[in-house]
């Protein structure tokens, strides 16, 4: 297979395997390196200008975001976008995530919305810088607490599972358009402040669009880059 250009950006001495690693982060999630693409150690550290031991980090690191896949025998390759997964992970998340939002809802207290609200923040501060690394983590974070105070540790054990094994696709989905990230932002905010007042029908049904609408904006990219 040949090898996809990749674009010059020699890294900083600090935190060399971080950077390596949102380098790659965005390549792959732009595109710019396809699914299957072989992911060579010494390619990438000539391109970077840093040594081979940074870059196998940064590999380790996509690997457990999905990202990428080590093969035994052939090294790093960048993973495939499956739209069964997806369609399969979004569909099981639409219909537990509400069922626990509607118990837990109630349940939370001013200091639960305290922390809510300064989740809120640092989300938004990290999706307008666009770093992109945190933004799984900090939806896991977001929906985890909503759903909290349902009493049902295994469904939300689940449900926490099924966050973990959709952060590579939050990650793409608010990475497709500024659009995008504003409806996040703003579904987020709406969503905390029907909980603060009350109305948990209306947080319900918001939480299951929200769902929805990024798998169907998930499916429709991924087809369209195949076509292409």
């Amino acid at each position: 297979m040949m090898n996809a250009p990749v674009t010059s950006s020699r890294l900083q001495a600090t935190t060399v395997a971080e950077q390596a690693a949102d380098a790659l982060r965005r390549k792959i999630i732009s595109g710019e390196l396809p699914e299957g693409f072989q992911l060579r150690q010494d390619a990438l550290a000539a391109e970077f200008g840093v040594s081979r031991i940074p870059v196998r980090e940064a590999l380790v690191q996509l690997e457990g975001e999905g990202l990428v896949r080590i093969v035994p025998h052939k090294g790093a390759v960048v993973s495939e976008l499956s739209i069964a997964e997806i369609s399969e992970l979004f569909m099981l998340r639409g219909l537990l995530e509400p069922m626990l939002l509607k118990k837990s809802a109630p349940k939370l207290t001013q200091a639960d919305f305290a922390e809510l609200d300064a989740i809120l923040a640092e989300y938004k501060a990290e999706l307008h810088a666009q770093h992109s690394a945190r933004w799984g983590e900090l939806n896991t974070k977001l929906h985890d607490l909503l759903m909290s105070k349902a009493e049902q540790p295994r469904t939300l054990a689940i449900v926490t599972s099924l966050l973990q094994q959709t952060d590579r696709y939050t990650r793409l989905q608010l990475s497709l358009s500024v659009e995008s990230c504003q409806r996040a932002e703003e579904e987020h905010g709406e969503l905390v402040g029907l909980c603060k007042s009350g109305d948990v029908r209306a947080a319900t049904a918001l939480l299951k669009r929200h769902i929805d609408h990024a798998c169907v904006e998930l499916e429709q990219f991924i087809l369209s880059r195949r076509r292409l």
